[in-house]
């Protein structure tokens, strides 16, 4: 049987849980966009997977940065504690800026302007609309982002074991009694 706790240590557990699994949300996504690149090579990619694929990436990697009531999220000083080489905060700056281009009103994908065609006295005669694409997502992009994830995953799932003590101890200085009203959980087991 599962009691939940509301201590601010298994608040924080939880906290560290939701990142660890945005960070593995953030690999899985790079791997599914190294093998959409590959099969690109054969056929036109999909961009409309590529996109989705990568939004979601972006997203679950800058929500690990996101303010918390527990004050359980990653920051910077986690990114330069990583064991990669190179300008590794910058690359988490980059992706900071993308997580806010997709989240604006503009069009991630393409800019579009307007203008208009003149004929040879200088009178206008018609309306341009042209756009300019967004570059294209490539190996190096994904890789770094995946390198990123994973280490940071190593230095969040070293947090969730400490921390998985120290909720671990509260509890066991709880009385019976005391655990036996806290509100069960529903733990669902397959064999």
């Amino acid at each position: 049987m599962v009691r939940q706790l509301s201590t601010q240590e298994a608040a924080a557990l939880a906290d560290l849980a939701s990142i660890f699994d945005d960070l593995q949300t953030v690999l899985r996504c790079c791997e599914r966009l190294l093998g959409e690149l590959r099969a690109a090579e054969q056929a036109e990619p999909d961009d409309l997977v590529l996109e989705a694929v990568w939004t979601t990436a972006v997203l679950s990697y800058t929500r690990c940065f996101a303010d918390s009531d527990h004050g359980e999220r990653l920051a910077e000083t986690d990114v330069t504690a990583t064991a990669l080489q190179g300008d590794v905060l910058a690359w988490h700056r980059v992706l900071v800026q993308l997580r806010r281009h997709y989240a604006d009103v503009d069009n991630p994908r393409e800019r579009f302007a307007v203008g208009t065609t003149l004929d040879a006295d200088g009178t206008p005669n018609g309306i341009a609309v042209t756009s300019a694409p967004q570059p294209r997502l490539d190996d190096v992009t994904i890789r770094q982002t995946g390198a990123l994830a994973y280490e940071l995953s190593k230095i969040v799932n070293q947090r969730i074991d400490a921390c998985q003590a120290q909720v671990l101890a509260t509890a066991s200085t709880m009385p019976a009694a005391d655990l036996a009203k806290l509100p069960r959980i529903d733990v669902a087991v397959s064999i």
